[in-house]
């Protein structure tokens, strides 16, 4: 007979503890980082206003019981709503990440670290109104920059060697364990309730990627992150009631997430955490489109113009090669029809397509009225793509971070284009001088489709300002946005 399981409780995986003890103890004092955390904040609530336009996302927002406010409730940007603050964190969560505009994270594993916002806000807002009823000093903006960046450092550290994807787990997990951790220090759980709450957001049940790969593509991509983060609020809370947690949730034998879920193996860490996350952290400004795909935008975009001062349109081409890494062939190299805007949003030839045609790509763009236009598959079925092993390689080295796409046109007399080759998209970090004054345009439009210009005035007198932003009162900062 083998031996008896000991039912000795064990000290808590070095993970947990490790999250935790940065989270609780780590002191952010990079320029650097509280800077970057404010660009990444205005974007990613401008994506959020701009997926307000779209009906789709907006049907899945507001209470779960409709006309449900909650008094000292977090408030929802651009919106009337009121809530408790899960479903709060759900909505902001889901607005923010429903056009695939926010920032980016590539590595072993992938993802969009802002997506964290969505739990960070809705809490911050919620304890600071609280706060302020019993006569309590409410938070601060840098209180929630400085979660920002402790949040994209755990969801992008554990990012780096540890791929989900490859055994079949969706990214928006490392937003709840990302979202627990931070927002836990937000209630005040103290460092053993800490350690619980993490722990819970292991041992929970977790998003396959279903949702994301052809033949299933569909929008579910665009709210399961909302629904990580607030499901990561509602662990902390449970977490803060003094509900035990389980220490070896991750190497416990047979039934530990590494053994159930991880084929047995252990995370491995490039580095410990700190804030080089949100410094390297990569900024949709120009394209909604899947990040692996954005050089390749670019290139398309410069490829429309040389079509056009040639006299030629995109019916003189006979083929596109598409010169790219391993992750765009595995995630976004995509053949036969195209179902939805999700499924377009994550077709690189699609997202080629499009500029060529048009010499833009925009949220509208994946809609079925421009979808319909039969040229856009005639010219997907053009189009080749093959790895490049050095693009890979930079991909994946961390002093190049690159995420590289080359495009080649031959046209059907024979003529070739010189190769358009684009190593680093305008929002990576090498390109920060050109993109920073691009994002803030990005947020100047987004809030121009939501609010009058007296209110949007107002929002950008405080969120281009450093010092000012850092010091205001989460609920007064958010009140500027409700409409």
């Amino acid at each position: 007979m083998s031996a008896p399981i000991s039912n000795v409780r064990p000290e808590p995986d070095k993970v947990l503890v490790d999250i935790v003890d940065y989270v609780l103890g780590y002191s952010v004092d990079s320029t650097l980082a509280l800077e970057t955390a404010r660009n990444c904040l205005i974007d990613t609530l401008g994506c959020g206003l701009e997926a307000l336009s779209y009906p789709a996302c907006t049907k899945l927002l507001g209470p779960i019981v409709p006309g449900t406010v909650v008094p000292n409730g977090a408030k929802v940007p651009g919106t009337q709503f009121q809530l408790d603050p899960v479903q709060a964190a759900f909505n902001i969560g889901a607005m923010i990440r429903w056009l695939d505009f926010n920032d980016t994270w590539l590595a072993a594993e992938w993802g969009h670290p802002s997506d964290n916002l969505g739990g960070i806000l809705a809490t911050a807002d919620w304890l600071s109104r609280n706060a302020i009823a019993s006569g309590k000093k409410p938070l601060t903006m840098k209180d929630v920059l400085i979660a920002m960046i402790k949040a994209h450092e755990i969801q992008g550290c554990i990012a780096i060697e540890n791929s989900f994807n490859k055994v079949g787990l969706d990214h928006v997990l490392l937003v709840k364990l990302a979202s627990t951790a931070v927002v836990g220090q937000m209630i005040g759980l103290t460092r053993d309730e800490l350690i619980n709450a993490v722990s819970h957001a292991f041992v929970d049940g977790h998003a396959l990627r279903t949702y994301r790969h052809a033949p299933n593509t569909g929008s579910r991509k665009s709210w399961a992150a909302g629904d990580a983060t607030s499901r990561a609020v509602r662990l902390a809370l449970i977490a803060k009631t003094g509900e035990m947690g389980y220490p070896s949730v991750l190497t416990a034998k047979t039934w530990g997430f590494y053994d159930v879920l991880f084929k047995g193996h252990a995370f491995t860490f490039q580095r410990p955490y700190g804030s080089y996350v949100m410094e390297n952290v990569l900024f949709k400004i120009s394209f909604p489109a899947e990040f692996h795909a954005q050089t390749a935008v670019e290139a398309a975009m410069t490829l429309h113009e040389k079509l056009r001062q040639a006299g030629k349109s995109v019916g003189d081409i006979r083929k596109i090669t598409i010169r790219t890494h391993e992750a765009a062939i595995r995630i976004i190299d995509k053949k036969g029809p195209l179902n939805n805007p999700a499924d377009r949003d994550h077709c690189i030839q699609y997202m080629i397509a499009v500029p060529l045609l048009h010499g833009r790509l925009t949220a509208a763009d994946y809609e079925d009225a421009i979808a319909q236009d039969p040229r856009i598959d005639a010219l997907r079925a053009k189009m080749e793509c093959v790895e490049d092993p050095q693009y890979t390689k930079d991909y994946l080295d961390p002093d190049k971070r690159s995420i590289a796409n080359a495009l080649s046109v031959e046209l059907d007399d024979g003529t070739m284009f010189d190769e358009i080759a684009v190593e680093y998209p305008i929002g990576h970090k090498r390109r920060r001088a050109d993109g920073i004054p691009l994002l803030v345009e990005k947020f100047r439009t987004n809030l121009a489709r939501r609010f009058p210009q007296k209110q949007q005035q107002a929002i950008l007198a405080v969120s281009l300002d450093q010092a000012t932003l850092e010091a205001m009162p989460v609920n007064e900062y958010v009140d500027l946005y409700v409409i």
